[in-house]
């Protein structure tokens, strides 16, 4: 998920705010969120606060998920014209005057351009783009401006676009328009896809970063680290992106790769293309608690001990770092992965002298101001603890930029419309988005191994709405050719009205049928992050 949308309006790539303020909130606004089906335990808070009456629920989502039962307004947009509908609530929330007047003059910059902008972004124009109703954007827009604490939670159906910075950038746009930045039970809040991203961002598993997003580019912070590494040289530019390594091997300019944890045969974009550039690396070594469809294809496999049998940290969406304790051996030859890491830099010639998980953590706090008062220590004693923590008695921080922003002053970002990279045409009439499913995580490599999990949701299948079904003429369970202009796949329909009427949706957990054998992996240029959202398929009848 990317950070650069938050980051550059007000410097956090995090969640502002905690999962117990939930209790608190007057309004949720739910977009680019399966929440349910994703995060299940964070939307068991939300409809606990819904249907107790304190408070309300606005959800902006293509689909009719399981969170549009429990919304007081569904914004049903099209996909991937997410700017466009919030530049419209933003418009009306102007308009009528509803914003936080003395909020925007005291703690923001850039609102004049930023309002010269959203004058042409009026309900009527961006019912013409999004395809939802003016009145409900007036109402959803009244709602969210009307709360004293309304709070945003997204995911990657913001993120996973060409513009999925612009999508965040205009999310902290109206945070920031309406007050709900730096106070309790609000702010913008985006739901981590897997349990430890929040902590490998923090820890510099980026390539433009050091631990606490120190920029490689700071010469200071660059002399910092090599003088803890007693390492000399150290890049003064960002490397690769995961999702730029992969054009790279194809074309011959990367020859080898060592991929740890992930699974790109399944969960990149464009698979075909995937598997040619990891074919054409000179070397490829794969580091995994599974033989993954990755690791087949590696030189050399590392056998990866799981969460269960190691020591160390991990970090959750909600800036909460607590401990992992081994509660097992490791089976075969298996090992943590930092004893890993250790052995093959020194038997590269450079000893990393740590004897523990302990040791790291120790060394990392020292070097990231944000971490600076978190210890073993006082994670035994007090439990999980939120970053920032600056000093060992600093108790952490449940939400963000209470008096000011980490850059001063928020930055309001002129944001316009742009249409996603590919649409629908003759040739491929149909828009494809993916996602999850309750029963199943990421690429399978676990919850695919797991019987009751595999007898509850045993494959995947298309969602095709009953209208474009009957003009297609297949029907449910019938097996289909899903094609778009990167390749094609086979899989069963399943014909419902969740998806939108020329809208088909595909989970991707599934290799037999890969969702991403089909989508685009062009990318957002800032957040170099591909747009799964969205992409043209046909579906055609086999036979």
């Amino acid at each position: 998920m990317t950070v650069a949308g938050l980051a550059a309006a007000f410097g956090s790539g995090a969640m502002t705010n905690s999962l117990a303020e939930i209790a608190g909130g007057e309004v949720f606004f739910l977009t680019g969120t399966n929440t349910t089906e994703n995060h299940p335990v964070i939307a068991t808070k939300m409809k606990q606060a819904v249907t107790k009456g304190t408070a309300k629920l606005i959800v902006a989502d293509p689909r009719a998920i399981d969170m549009t039962r429990f919304a007081d307004i569904w914004l049903r947009q099209t996909p991937g014209t997410d700017v466009a509908l919030i530049n419209g609530l933003m418009h009306v929330i102007i308009e009528e005057g509803l914003y936080d007047e003395e909020y925007v003059r005291s703690r923001t910059e850039g609102f004049e351009e930023m309002r010269e902008v959203l004058k042409r972004y009026t309900p009527q124009f961006v019912e013409g783009i999004a395809g939802v109703a003016q009145d409900d954007i007036r109402k959803a827009a009244r709602l969210y401006a009307g709360a004293k604490r309304a709070s945003i939670f997204y995911a990657m159906g913001i993120t996973q676009h060409i513009t999925g910075t612009d999508n965040v950038k205009s999310l902290a746009n109206l945070a920031m328009l309406c007050g709900n930045v730096g106070i309790e039970s609000a702010g913008v809040n985006p739901l981590r896809g897997q349990n430890n991203v929040q902590g490998a961002c923090d820890l510099g598993a980026l390539p433009n970063v050091y631990t606490g997003y120190q920029q490689v580019g700071d010469a200071a912070a660059r002399k910092k680290f090599a003088t803890a590494w007693k390492a000399s040289g150290l890049p003064d530019k960002p490397g690769l992106t995961a999702t730029e390594m992969i054009p790279a091997a194809a074309k011959g300019e990367l020859k080898a790769m060592y991929i740890m944890g992930e699974n790109p045969l399944v969960s990149d974009a464009d698979l075909k293309h995937v598997e040619q550039g990891l074919k054409n690396l000179a070397f490829l070594v794969v580091q995994d608690i599974f033989l993954t469809e990755t690791a087949q294809l590696a030189d050399v496999v590392l056998p990866a001990a799981c969460f269960a049998e190691k020591d160390g940290t991990f970090t959750n969406t909600e800036r909460r770092v607590q401990r992992v304790r081994k509660g097992v051996e490791p089976p075969g030859e298996a090992r943590a992965d930092w004893e890993i890491i250790a052995d093959l830099a020194a038997r590269m010639g450079y000893a990393m002298q740590y004897r523990s998980a302990e040791d790291i953590f120790a060394e990392f706090t020292e070097l990231t101001p944000s971490y600076a008062g978190i210890s073993y220590k006082r994670l035994e004693k007090e439990g999980g603890i939120q970053w920032p923590c600056p000093t060992p008695k600093h108790p952490g921080t449940p939400y963000l930029h209470k008096d000011k922003f980490v850059r001063g002053k928020g930055l309001f970002h002129p944001v316009e419309f742009i249409p996603p990279a590919e649409l629908p045409d003759k040739d491929y009439p149909l828009l494809l988005t993916t996602g999850r499913v309750l029963y199943h995580y990421h690429t399978g490599s676990m919850t695919r191994r797991d019987n009751g999990l595999n007898f509850r949701y045993p494959e995947g299948h298309v969602e095709v709405h009953p209208v474009d079904a009957l003009e297609l003429g297949v029907a449910e369970g019938e097996k289909v050719r899903v094609a778009s202009r990167r390749g094609e796949i086979e899989i069963p329909v399943a014909v419902t009205p969740r998806s939108l009427q020329g809208t088909v949706f595909i989970p991707f957990h599934f290799f037999e049928a890969a969702a991403n054998r089909l989508t685009n992996p062009v990318l957002d240029p800032i957040g170099k992050i591909p747009e799964f959202k969205v992409c043209a398929v046909r579906v055609e009848k086999l036979g």
